[in-house]
């Protein structure tokens, strides 16, 4: 039985943990409405909302540039992992074949071996097929490397549908197609939300990947370009943190957006053996 001393201790560690992490997060909030090219040191509240301050730095690290591209790559991405997720989650989690377990641990390996390891080899060998410095070549390692974890992650659910609900569906006549589209998915749409947030934070938030596949200025991702910012605007502690504001943007309105979704989904037991 919890006691009522247990509930304070608990919640007073957590709002102590909430607050160390949230006023870093605020410093830099705070730090981007000063007015740009301000000097400042320390924490320092802004005599006013400066809003030129992110206009300065779209315009001055092309940012209308880089958020096309990471756009473009999220998209891709995101959309080719959840659906690979979902057919090779459904087949390891529902259907039943040879040497199934093995090749599904196999597979699993991909979340075990560390990026940095794999990227340099990957990187010659999309340059033997021309595709460094292209889009393709931060799209395809990204979906190989997500559906590892998404496989997993459908598979677990699909693993928790019930067993009546799928032979059912056989003997109305539905083939493996329709079981998986028509009758499962539509009850999937947390556990699927759940995976489209978290492939959408990883993949935007990817900076490994661009900065060693891509030279060409115009294919730099937002967090790419936010690194050569910073280097060229070092004491320009206005602007970065303006521009840090602008590319973490995406990803809170998605969270904030899908949050209901993702919760959710790790209430119903998605990653559930």
């Amino acid at each position: 039985m919890i006691t009522v001393r247990d509930r304070v201790t608990a919640y007073t560690l957590l709002g102590l943990f909430a607050l160390i992490s949230v006023i870093p997060i605020i410093g830099v909030v705070l730090l981007a409405f000063h007015a740009p090219n301000e000097q400042l040191s320390g924490f320092s509240l802004p005599d006013g909302l400066h809003w030129e301050t992110f206009r300065e730095a779209w315009n001055t690290a092309q940012f209308s540039l880089y958020m096309r591209s990471s756009v473009i790559v999220v998209v891709a991405v995101v959309f080719g992992a959840t659906i690979l997720s979902i057919l090779s989650g459904y087949a390891f989690g529902v259907m039943r074949f040879k040497g199934q377990g093995l090749l599904f641990y196999v597979l699993l390996t991909g979340m075990l071996i560390p990026w940095e390891v794999a990227i340099v080899p990957l990187y010659y060998d999309l340059r033997s097929y021309e595709l460094t410095d292209t889009y393709w070549a931060m799209i395809m390692p990204q979906i190989a490397l997500d559906v590892a974890f998404g496989t997993y992650w459908m598979r677990a659910y699909f693993r928790s549908v019930p067993t009546a609900l799928i032979d059912a569906a056989a003997i109305d006549g539905a083939g493996s197609w329709r079981t998986l589209w028509r009758v499962i998915m539509p009850n999937a749409r947390p556990a699927v939300l759940t995976l489209v947030l978290l492939l959408f934070m990883w993949s935007w938030n990817d900076f490994l990947t661009a900065l060693v596949m891509v030279q060409s200025d115009h294919l730099r991702t937002a967090p790419l370009g936010l690194a050569f910012f910073a280097g060229q605007h070092v004491t320009d502690r206005v602007g970065m943190a303006a521009a840090a504001l602008m590319v973490a943007l995406p990803v809170v309105v998605v969270f904030i957006v899908l949050q209901r979704h993702f919760v959710a989904g790790l209430a119903a037991g998605g990653v559930k053996e």
